[in-house]
């Protein structure tokens, strides 16, 4: 019952996934296009422990984990170059 969830799961994951591809590339704004990587990078990390729930591995866990850490550090860099034009001061 738990694997048919989690297939489930990952679908709607899959569905979110592209909708926001679609928001990235038709985006009106470059905000708009920031905050779709944002949540790209959120739903590939569910997308990752879905994955490592249904194989039952903890080393998905961990990938998790640092993808987590890249996109927040990425996602501060893009919003500090916007604000400012230069991520070095």
């Amino acid at each position: 019952m738990l694997k048919i969830i989690v297939l489930v799961s990952c679908t709607f994951v899959g569905v979110a996934l592209l909708l926001n591809l679609w928001r990235l590339i038709k985006g009106p704004s470059v905000l708009d296009r920031i905050l779709a990587l944002d949540t790209m990078y959120i739903n590939s990390i569910a997308l990752i422990v879905l994955l490592g729930l249904f194989l039952g591995n903890p080393l998905y866990f961990e990938g998790a984990l640092l993808i987590a850490m890249l996109g927040f550090v990425s996602t501060a860099a893009l919003c500090k170059y916007l604000l400012r034009g230069d991520l070095i001061e």
